[in-house]
């Protein structure tokens, strides 16, 4: 067995006194007026060094609710790229603390879900709700019983709620910088009609930000639904906007799930990327490195994304869903630059 991880060991790490380190440990912070950022310092450190594995043999006080201590995490598709890549790195903050991780579709037309909401205390000590899957009927059912939440990659202005995202504007802005510094003007973006009201604050951003460019006019927009790789995509929606006078000299895609039909589309009709058009995606998509044109991207920060949503949903367990502070989180995406926008890498 590895060396217990005392209390000093972490105060000593994160230069606080061992009086601070107990209370979080021991559920107390908040009582002391402790700083809910400071609780999740330790906590996280503590976790990472090997603390919980040891508290068995201590007699110490276990932080974290241990019926039914299962996390749920409700989503509006299982086929969503996001939860594809989000869930590991939830599954590794939750389960070296001990946690449970299970994962929930909501199926927007089964009427039984309504039904379902105020059980689900039954079977997890937390939700995480994910984009779409936070309608206001959820939201407000859960706020009323108290029910420790979490919203992913989702938000709501006229309610204060503890919330994870990704930061919409700082993509945007990233997008728009590197376009200006190809000097590109002419400018189509794809979306999906399937995610019309998810897309809405992006692409009214977006389009912002793109206009801002000297020279640029509003970009055009038309919606395609994303498609499985192999499917083919109704290539004349886009065609038009590839001939003169438009001539479209980049284009961007705001799903993954777009990429690869467009891709293949463009090279039946040997449109040559970048040379004749380039490519922008708002996501990441797997293999999108590997391809013949490796496309430029905007990668979540998807290990971010987890510990943070972890550590607050932590914390409102702890706290029987009423925490006073409601905290809004948001994480700079990162910009992977390859070949498909015209950069060479």
């Amino acid at each position: 067995m590895g060396k217990k991880i005392k209390n000093k060991d972490l105060a000593a790490r994160l230069g606080v006194s061992c009086t601070l380190v107990s209370l979080v440990l021991n559920n107390k912070a908040d009582q002391h007026g402790i700083r809910k950022d400071t609780q999740e310092k330790v906590l996280a450190l503590a976790r990472q060094m090997g603390y919980f594995d040891t508290t068995e043999n201590r007699d110490e006080i276990y932080p974290v609710e241990e019926k039914p201590g299962v996390i749920g995490m409700i989503v509006p598709s299982a086929q969503d790229q996001f939860i594809f890549e989000i869930s590991p790195y939830l599954q590794k903050a939750f389960s070296s603390i001990g946690i449970g991780f299970s994962v929930i579709t909501k199926d927007p037309d089964d009427q039984r879900f309504a039904r379902l909401i105020s059980s689900f205390r039954k079977f997890y000590s937390g939700l995480i709700i994910v984009g779409e899957a936070a309608d206001e009927y959820t939201v407000r059912t859960l706020r009323n019983i108290d029910y420790p939440f979490v919203l992913l990659e989702k938000n709501f202005s006229r309610l204060r709620l503890n919330a994870v995202s990704s930061d919409i504007n700082a993509g945007n802005e990233m997008v728009t910088n590197h376009i200006a510094k190809l000097g590109y003007k002419n400018i189509l973006i794809i979306s999906d009609p399937n995610s019309r009201s998810a897309d809405e604050q992006v692409l009214s951003g977006l389009m912002k930000s793109l206009s801002s460019i000297n020279g640029v006019g509003r970009p055009e927009n038309i919606e395609i639904r994303a498609l499985a790789p192999d499917d083919e995509i109704d290539f004349s929606a886009i065609e038009r906007f590839l001939r003169p006078p438009g001539s479209v000299q980049v284009i961007i895609l705001l799903h993954a799930g777009t990429v690869y039909p467009l891709m293949a589309a463009l090279q039946r009709r040997k449109i040559r990327v970048p040379q004749d058009v380039a490519i922008i995606s708002m996501e990441e998509g797997i293999g999108f490195n590997l391809l013949c044109c490796p496309v430029t991207t905007l990668k979540k920060p998807f290990s971010g994304l987890a510990l943070k949503t972890a550590n607050m949903i932590w914390s409102e367990v702890k706290n029987g869903g009423k925490g006073k502070y409601k905290r809004q989180v948001n994480l700079p995406p990162e910009m992977i630059i390859r070949n498909s926008c015209g950069t060479i890498v």
